[in-house]
């Protein structure tokens, strides 16, 4: 086996953009709107890069970076909040040949003297670094010291949305990264997102004064996921019967709200066979780094996580996210969604939704100590998403509308694959927001949902008794609607705002707009609830085994399976050696693409996509030997 590789001297690195792409990281052409930008930035000009998880952002900032240093211009700050990031993201440099480091308190004194020694004399090509550390000043002083010597090549600004207080992943150090600008004005800067709607990105430009940047803006379109969203009917069960069905050993991430839940889900997953691990900011920071390096280096590993895990996650074969909770906008769902499939191969965007998610959201909204022009705004987001997930129409059609784009129907979404049902809601909706007003007249009381459904089937229960509101004329007119029908209404009509859920027992309360309900003004056109579409097999998953073997990313007949495996295994030998996700080391769709084309040579070798030249000089022998068998 070959030695651990170190980085090439930066005179070893080409300073043509294609040729980096070709020689460096091993990739024939550019994608989208990668070249533009590369050299719009390559060339000093600032930019805004709004691009889909998986759509290349990294290689946007990777190439000027190596191209200016080349030029003469020194050291690329990236500005990056996660220490995970950082790691993966300098061993691929480094792997690829290029001289990167980090800087985070993951590192002792001596290690992050070193590094700033290797920084300040201009050799560093790439420095990785949270954005609390940046505004120290100790490090600005360093950066003073560079610019005058002309030896700062770069700024990019990774998951600049995190600037803006509309943005979904809101972090207040991001705000002090307007001094770069202030402070540096010659440095060209960079800065990315994969999702920010226009009030995000307004946000983002004046925060970050970005106001003559040139704005890329790629197709949001990830035409892999499949988007499903059903209605909540024992989440637990529908979540393993989704996973055992069609992710059964795969990777995946499961979205929880709370930290209890996450604990609890993890664990009942775990009951049911699966390997799953939990990840929240409640857990101690060993634990999380733990499961986290597992997540990213073993196979088949389910993570049940709140939103603090994923935001730069680079696992490529994350075959399904799954939501039991609602997210609070379509940003937050679309950049969770868009953790799964970044290799290209299809996977599964799932989520369960119910009356108790639109209730618990808008509560949040309402009690939280914001300005009023700020809940507006969250309350516009969250409807937006709620009409997704009350779609009848493509779930894709309407989630690249949000983010200003126009498309077609995907025929790749549950609502393409199984067209809903439909029926007309509105006048139940009218007998329900009459029930409320009942309860109201009947002695100033409110209920929550479970109590008026009761009411509106007919059914005797003590606290219908109680009441007496078995003697309201309300009583039993819905007796012909199903109690799942009667969650749907409800949860339309808190969605739309008709009805808003109050205190801590979540009563019910008319709000202005039930009038024009009420008085037929408005039409209600509901999904008809269903059961879940199956596709393929039932069964649970066998996790703790590391379930079955995925498929390749593309077509390989027998022999060239058993080379692919074979690949695999010595891919997870070097990445246990050199302590990296086995991604870092090459991509499963590198590895198909080897065991396919069987180079019998190293110049051959050389010409498989992702082979760049440091990785042919430090694994080429090694791989035409395990391909020779």
């Amino acid at each position: 086996m070959s030695a651990v590789p170190t980085a090439s001297s930066p005179a070893a690195l080409p300073a043509d953009p294609q040729a980096i792409l070709q020689q460096v990281f091993g990739y024939a052409a550019f994608r989208s709107q990668q070249q533009d930008i590369v050299a719009h930035v390559t060339a000093g000009g600032d930019a805004l890069v709004l691009m889909p998880t998986g759509g290349g952002k990294s290689l946007c900032y990777q190439v000027p970076a190596i191209a200016r240093h080349r030029g003469g211009h020194g050291v690329a700050l990236v500005v990056s909040p996660l220490i995970a990031l950082m790691h993966d993201q300098v061993g691929a440099l480094e792997e690829a040949g290029v001289h990167a480091a980090f800087l985070n308190s993951s590192l002792t004194s001596e290690d992050a003297q070193r590094i700033e020694r290797e920084m300040m004399s201009g050799r560093l090509v790439m420095l990785y670094a949270a954005p609390e550390r940046i505004a120290t000043p100790r490090f600005l002083g360093q950066l003073d010291s560079l610019y005058e010597r002309g030896l700062l090549s770069l700024f990019a600004i990774d998951e600049a949305h995190c600037v803006s207080q509309w943005g979904h992943d809101f972090r207040e150090d991001y705000l002090s990264l307007n001094v770069l600008h202030e402070r540096y004005p010659h440095v060209p800067r960079i800065a990315l997102t994969a999702t920010a709607d226009d009030l995000t990105r307004a946000d983002m430009i004046e925060r970050l004064q970005l106001d003559e940047a040139r704005v890329f803006i790629s197709s949001f379109d990830r035409p892999n996921i499949r988007y499903s969203i059903v209605e909540k009917d024992n989440a637990r069960a529908q979540l393993l019967r989704f996973i055992g069905d069609e992710h059964e050993g795969d990777a995946g991430i499961v979205y929880c709200q709370s930290r209890k839940k996450v604990d609890e889900t993890a664990a009942w997953l775990v009951g049911e066979g699966l390997n799953a691990l939990p990840y929240h900011a409640g857990l101690d920071a060993a634990v999380r780094k733990q499961n986290q390096d597992r997540f990213l280096r073993e196979d088949g590993i389910v993570m049940v996580a709140t939103v603090a895990f994923g935001m730069g996650i680079d696992k490529p074969d994350v075959r399904f996210v799954a939501h039991l909770d609602l997210p609070k906008n379509i940003e937050g769902y679309y950049q969770e969604t868009g953790r799964a499939g970044r290799d290209g191969a299809p996977a599964d965007a799932w989520m369960a939704y119910g009356l108790a998610d639109v209730v618990n959201q808008r509560r949040m909204i309402d009690e939280s100590p914001a300005g009023e022009e700020f809940k507006r705004g969250q309350r516009g987001k969250l409807d937006a998403l709620l009409a997704l997930a009350e779609a009848h129409g493509c779930r894709r059609v309407r989630l690249l509308d949000y983010f200003g784009e126009s498309s077609q129907p995907c025929g790749n979404c549950d609502n393409c694959l199984n067209p809903p049902a439909t029926w007309d809601a509105t006048e139940a909706a009218r007998k329900a927001l009459s029930c409320i007003y009942r309860f109201h007249q009947n002695g100033g009381q409110r209920f929550g949902a479970g109590h008026l459904i009761d009411v509106l089937r007919g059914k005797v229960t003590d606290k219908v008794t109680q009441y007496r509101h078995e003697t309201l004329s309300t009583f039993g007119i819905g007796a012909d609607i199903a109690e799942t029908q009667w969650r749907a209404v409800l949860r339309q009509l808190i969605a739309l705002g008709h009805v808003r859920s109050e205190g801590e027992y979540n009563t019910l309360e008319l709000t202005g707009s039930a009038r024009e309900v009420l008085r037929g003004e408005v039409q209600l056109l509901l999904r008809r609830p269903s059961e879940v579409q199956r596709r393929g097999k039932s069964g649970r998953g066998s996790g703790a085994g590391g379930g079955r073997e995925r498929p390749p990313p593309i077509a390989l007949d027998d022999a060239a399976l058993g080379r692919f495996t074979a690949l695999k295994a010595w891919r997870a030998e070097v990445a246990r050696e050199h302590n990296l996700p086995a991604y870092v080391v090459f991509h499963d769709a590198t590895l198909a693409e080897m065991a396919r084309e069987l180079p019998g040579t190293l110049d051959a070798l050389g010409e498989i996509s992702g082979v760049g030249a440091k990785k042919l000089d430090a694994y080429g022998r090694d791989i035409l030997r395990v391909l020779g068998g």
